[in-house]
């Protein structure tokens, strides 16, 4: 497989990315996540404002496969979701690491606990 992992995010275990270099941070899925996923039919977003702790279930995902809970990799409070991917779950699949991220949030925790992009490549990959 020949996945993207692009080097300027962070990653968690569970296939979820955090691009922390913006304010607020921003979170999505990864390739390989919607690769496991296939076609995204339904897509149940966080509340705007709502506190979450790393490892916190805040979102579903639904593919004819299966329904896929979504875990937050970092703590903080939820400031924005991404209404369009709601609308057409399938900008996820289509471009996972732009304009198919699912929410922002304001960060609690300066330390998260992630991979780099090269850690998560090898768990991916192997």
């Amino acid at each position: 497989m020949n996945l993207e992992v692009p080097e300027h995010l962070e990653y968690s275990d569970e296939h979820v990315w955090v691009d922390a270099s913006v304010e607020p941070a921003m979170v999505g899925i990864t390739e390989y996540a919607t690769e496991q996923l296939g076609e995204l039919v339904y897509v149940d977003l966080p509340e705007v404002g709502a506190q979450v702790e790393a490892g916190d279930e805040v979102a579903e995902l639904e593919s004819a496969k299966a329904v896929t809970p979504l875990v937050c990799p970092v703590a903080g409070t939820i400031r924005y979701v991404n209404a369009e991917v709601s609308d057409d779950p399938s900008i996820i699949t289509n471009d996972p690491y732009g304009e198919g991220w699912i929410f922002k949030i304001e960060l609690e925790d300066d330390e998260p606990d992630l991979l780099s992009s090269g850690e998560y490549a090898r768990i991916v990959t192997e």
